[in-house]
């Protein structure tokens, strides 16, 4: 395989990871969605020792591996307990949003960053869902646009168009340390604190192990271009 063909399959595995972010984050998952993941190799993924995703890996397929009638039920009631604010700890909640993560002391919503989110994303043509009552800088629509600019950047690789899919990658990397790790590990922390299932966990896991990498990654390349 070419550096070429290389580099867009990488780009097209991370753009499906973000989009398996950002639809768990988005809200309770529905049966169908259950049923997919369980049918995925979540297995193979977790039996990979060298992974730093097989510990997030293993819990997922744990949780899913004896579901029951009950478990899109159990699973929403812990979605919306942690991520809808319904539980809290110390006065803090676990909802993904970045304005509440990414202030000294208690968080707003609707701050400054949900501003920052909505220009990047109107820039680049993309909106809230039509209906969808979430401000922009939620983690879901965060790593749904990342996901896009991979996307976007394997097309332009595809067509040859080198310079434009070096654009989009940088765009990315700017966007992704302001608006993933600049919070994202206090949220998961936070969150850590209100999940009850061992699926929200894996999941909170998956989040932690991918961050790290995508950090790690764009080091490298910003070394290799010093």
């Amino acid at each position: 395989m070419t550096d070429l063909a290389c580099a867009i399959d990488l780009l097209e595995d991370r753009a499906s990871l973000y989009r398996l972010l950002a639809s768990l984050y988005y809200q309770p998952l529905s049966e169908e969605q259950i049923d997919a993941l369980a049918a995925s190799d979540l297995a193979g993924l977790a039996g990979d020792s060298e992974s730093p995703f097989a510990p997030a890996y293993r819990d997922l397929h744990g949780a899913l591996r004896l579901r029951h009638t009950g478990t899109k039920e159990e699973l929403a009631a812990d979605f919306t307990g942690a991520f809808y604010g319904i539980r809290t700890s110390e006065g803090r909640t676990a909802q993904p949003f970045e304005s509440l993560f990414r202030t000294q002391g208690p968080g707003q919503l609707m701050g400054e960053a949900r501003s920052e989110v909505y220009r990047e994303l109107r820039a680049h043509q993309l909106r809230v869902p039509e209906g969808v009552d979430l401000p922009e800088d939620h983690l879901s629509f965060i790593f749904a646009y990342l996901g896009r600019l991979c996307d976007d950047a394997a097309a332009a690789l595809r067509a040859g168009n080198e310079g434009q899919a070096a654009e989009l990658l940088e765009r990315q990397r700017s966007f992704f340390r302001a608006h993933v790790a600049s919070w994202v590990r206090d949220f998961l922390a936070q969150a850590r604190l209100m999940v009850e299932t061992r699926f929200y966990r894996g999941v909170l896991a998956l989040t932690e192990a991918f961050v790290a990498e995508e950090e790690r990654s764009f080091e490298e390349a910003a070394s290799a271009a010093a």
